[in-house]
């Protein structure tokens, strides 16, 4: 993966979509950053299966806290992107 790599709310979404499905009733296209996961139809398997997804195509490990203190997709992308900068070459 390119080091200069950024995750985004788009890339979320799509790794959200592909893995889980998206719940009908939610807005993806709305303002979804700062919602709870589980607001979002999005259960703790369905987020670890996103993490799984997300250290595949990314090439970085995230903890196990992060299924569990991960809550909103703002979050998610912080995180993923604090991991893509952790490895970072020198």
């Amino acid at each position: 993966m390119d080091s200069n790599q950024t995750f985004t709310l788009e890339s979320l979404k799509r790794i959200l979509r592909e893995g889980a499905g998206a719940d009908e009733s939610v807005d993806f296209d709305g303002d979804i950053l700062d919602a709870d996961f589980e607001e979002l139809g999005y259960e703790s398997l369905a987020i670890l299966e996103t993490c799984g997804r997300i250290e595949r195509e990314y090439g970085i490990t995230l903890d196990d806290s992060v299924v569990s203190d991960v809550r909103t997709p703002r979050r998610m992308v912080e995180v993923v992107n604090e991991h893509l900068g952790q490895t970072a070459p020198a």
